[in-house]
């Protein structure tokens, strides 16, 4: 992002000079207040208290769009503490699931509560800046963690950018996503699906670095920060993948592509993208693209 230049072009061109926050506070607050909109996770506890004994407050509590724990830690700048502290909590919290699931209960309801995803624990750390040894040692930890750098631009812009997302458990090979998929849907694929959810996966990881996926029983998500494309088990011969593209911007073909907006389906996304051949998988490399860069 230091190479990132911003232009307001309103009666001319005037940069806008990147710059830190005056405090960490700053960063926390704007984070806070539109959680779900910037890194795909809903807000739970701000300055959540970790007892006693630990003697600690996690800067915010969350829980993102798959059902899993998130703890999202801030610095002002570069500090070579953050990922250690948030792995600090981390661990407590893996600790007091009965307590992270009465919050979440309390905020979001039961339902919610019950569908934690306690294998697949996140930890954020948003700053402004991280060095090339922060890089190295998140990728030599077995947890799920994201590293965002921040730049606040004039008074009224702030960028995000992701330097770093790794996942802590071992990725899952394809046919073991799959068995997962077919176990939860009850039935076998005949090789012509199986081919085809390969393929599907290998365009998503495909598209970027920083891909992550995370398992859940209903359908598989592939996420850069947030979820971008889930993909569900194969029904009636096709394999259904939702993605976080607005359905009135695309050209919808019946038998294709579908707004579910309204309608209640496995995983994230508005736009229902319906494969159930090759063909399909090259009409929909363009819709997959758009839904990765714009989350």
């Amino acid at each position: 992002m230091a190479d990132l230049k911003l232009y307001n072009t309103k009666g001319g061109v005037t940069e806008l000079m990147p710059r830190l926050a005056d405090a960490e506070a700053d960063v926390q607050s704007i984070v806070e207040g539109n959680m779900e909109k910037l890194l795909g996770v809903r807000f739970l506890a701000s300055e959540y208290s970790t007892g006693p004994i630990h003697g600690g407050r996690i800067d915010s509590l969350g829980i993102d769009e798959n059902g899993a724990p998130v703890i999202v830690e801030y610095k002002r700048g570069t500090d070579a503490g953050v990922i250690n502290q948030g792995l600090f909590y981390l661990s407590w919290l893996m600790d007091h699931r009965a307590e992270f699931r009465h919050v979440v209960r309390d905020r979001l309801g039961a339902a919610v509560a019950a569908q934690v995803l306690w294998s697949a624990p996140r930890l954020i750390c948003v700053a402004g800046g991280f060095t090339r040894y922060d890089v190295h040692a998140v990728r030599e930890h077995r947890r799920s963690i994201d590293l965002v750098r921040y730049r606040f631009f004039g008074n009224e812009h702030i960028g995000l950018e992701t330097v770093a997302s790794v996942t802590g458990h071992a990725p899952a090979t394809s046919a073991a996503c799959r068995r997962a998929s077919a176990m939860a849907s009850g039935r076998r694929r005949d090789s012509a699906m199986k081919e085809l959810a390969a393929a599907v996966e290998e365009v998503l990881l495909g598209l970027g670095d920083g891909i992550t996926r995370v398992q859940r029983k209903t359908y598989c998500a592939y996420q850069r920060l947030r979820n971008f494309a889930c993909v569900c088990p194969p029904q009636q011969a096709k394999l259904l993948v939702y993605l976080k593209a607005d359905p009135q911007e695309v050209d919808l073909v019946p038998g294709f592509t579908r707004d579910v907006t309204v309608l209640g389906h496995h995983g994230t996304g508005d736009l229902e993208v319906q494969l159930r051949t090759e063909r399909d998988l090259e009409r929909a490399q363009d819709l997959f693209r758009l839904s990765y860069t714009g989350v």
